[in-house]
């Protein structure tokens, strides 16, 4: 999903045959509406109202949240950060290193 230097991977506009964009886009959508029902659970589902599922040219799904403000960001920043420490079954040790392999968003 990253090119050598970390970045997402542009935006899939053209389409190439035998690249799997319906299943990176539906599992973007899943978690897109996830994301849409938590946010929607703590009232936050207004400051981000360009939240959506995409798909890059690798057929890696991506979850756009749009423009949103600096405030909406930091706040769910916080709610990340509170919820990975508040996670019983993580160890310490790993609480601080990113999750970004992780499958399943926390609820």
């Amino acid at each position: 999903m990253t090119d050598r230097r970390g970045v997402v991977a542009k935006r899939a506009e053209d389409l190439v045959p035998g690249v799997p964009y319906v299943r990176g886009w539906a599992r973007a959508r899943r978690s897109a509406g996830t994301l849409a029902d938590q946010l929607v659970l703590l009232g936050l589902d207004s400051d981000f109202p360009g939240l959506m599922a995409d798909v890059n040219v690798s057929g890696d799904g991506l979850v756009q949240l749009g423009t949103v403000r600096p405030e909406a960001a930091e706040l769910l920043a916080k709610l990340i950060t509170a919820g990975l420490l508040a996670e019983p079954d993580v160890p310490e040790s790993e609480k601080s290193v990113s999750p970004r392999g992780r499958e399943t968003p926390a609820a």
